[in-house]
């Protein structure tokens, strides 16, 4: 019997936008010009792979200059907000430890273990990383 296929979890353009923090034109922009690989409903709309919002959030160790390294991140008011996937969670106790990967680089929360609960942080979601002063935390996108 043949192991059952997963389909790959499909974004709307602007949920797509939300999670890069881009605009949605020019997220569209980016489908436009093949920048971004979508796939097209039955009605003709886009859909994008979280493989290909990956392609974005997740860059192999690489030289990266640094113009293209800010542009991984987002502002808010005075504070940097990273965009990445969760690749480890560990919950003990009261406390747990949130590993993110943010553009080949892992950035490590310790928040409480009701925060995880709460925000329903599960291994591969989107989350964004908060960084303020000398803390890390956590916000579910």
């Amino acid at each position: 019997m043949p192991a059952p296929t997963t389909r790959p979890k499909l974004l709307t353009p602007r949920d797509a936008a939300k999670v890069l923090g881009v605009s949605y034109p020019t997220l569209k922009r980016w489908i436009y010009d093949g920048k971004l690989r979508t796939v097209k409903t039955q009605g003709g709309h886009h859909r994008i792979p979280e493989g290909e919002i990956d392609r974005y959030l997740y860059r192999p160790l690489q030289k990266i200059g640094y113009p293209e390294r800010r542009g991984s991140f987002r502002r808010i008011s005075a504070r940097n907000q990273l965009v990445g996937r969760i690749v480890d969670l560990k919950v003990s106790g009261l406390m747990a430890q949130v590993t993110v990967s943010v553009g080949g680089q892992h950035v490590t929360s310790i928040i409480t273990a009701e925060a995880v609960r709460e925000m329903r942080l599960e291994k591969g979601q989107t989350v964004a990383a908060l960084i303020k002063s000398t803390e890390v935390m956590i916000l579910r996108v």
